[in-house]
């Protein structure tokens, strides 16, 4: 539920930052010369391109959101299985294991949604972000029936 207030309000945050960015942008443009339009347009740009990538990212959430109410409905979900440190790091040696597993599961069936899914949710737990929201769109497309590269 945190992550989800945060979410909302950084959203919302962005969301009049984009409004101020754009009504300067605006403001520029009102003034007429080559060099303030120029410039207007610009800035006008910026709040275009970053509400087109807090849509993307809202949807992606979304989605992964109704995959895991999904798996979590069949008991599916999968177990963290990391071993962490008095600290909380994630041991090297219990990481590399449950990607093993993880990846044998996907390599066995490579077309089955929910051994993404759970891919995904290791790479998370292991905070590797970039392999995790990779694996995460792999899951959705196959879930939606389209096929994504890897």
């Amino acid at each position: 539920m945190r992550a989800k207030i945060s979410y909302f309000v950084t959203a919302a945050v962005l969301v009049v930052y984009f409004v101020l960015v754009g009504s300067r942008g605006v403001l520029l443009i009102e003034q007429g010369t080559l060099l303030t339009v120029t410039f207007g347009v610009a800035v006008l740009i910026l709040p275009l391109i970053g509400i087109w990538f807090l849509w993307k990212n809202t949807q992606f959430v979304r989605k992964a959101n109704a995959l895991a109410a999904e798996l979590d409905a069949e008991g599916g979900l999968p177990v963290d299985e990391l071993v962490r440190t008095a600290g909380g790091r994630i041991d090297r040696d219990s990481a590399d294991a449950v990607f093993a597993k993880r990846r044998a599961e996907t390599e066995d069936a490579p077309d089955d949604w929910r051994c993404w899914f759970r891919l995904a949710v290791a790479y998370h737990d292991a905070r590797d972000t970039p392999r995790a929201r990779k694996a995460m769109q792999r899951a959705i497309a196959l879930h939606e029936g389209r096929q994504l590269g890897v």
